[in-house]
Order: C-alpha cells, then structure tokens, then sequence
C-alpha cells in the first residue's frame, strides 16, 4: 500500500512538471502566431492601402510620356 501511494506521488510530480512545460510551449506557439501574423498579415493590408495612392502618382508622374 505504501509502496503505491509513493508511486501516485511520483506520477503527480511528473504531471505537474508536464504542465509547466506545456504551458510555456502553449506559450511560444502564442507569440509565433502572433509574430507571424505582424509580419506576413499587416504588411499585406498595409500594401492593400498604399497601393491604390502609389498607382495614381505612378501615373501622374508618367501621365505624359504613355
């Protein structure tokens, strides 16, 4: 009997060390996702905007010439 409860003893200690490095894992995942995102997501809306100001001073500028 002794000898099962040291072992639910060592089981909790090793679930408990397996939470902790899970949360730290769910963690980077979180600031991956998030780095992800500012890096591919934002630069893409952001060209979505500016490209339409950047075509007409395209064309302005060589308005002109075509």
């Amino acid at each position: 009997m002794e000898e099962l409860l040291k072992k639910l003893e060592e089981q909790q200690i090793k679930i408990d060390a397996m939470y902790v490095s899970v949360e730290k894992l769910r963690k980077y995942f979180l600031w991956t996702l998030i780095v992800t995102i500012v890096t591919v997501v934002a630069p893409l809306i952001i060209l979505t905007i500016a490209l339409p100001f950047m075509m007409s001073a395209i064309s302005s500028a060589y308005g002109g010439l075509l």
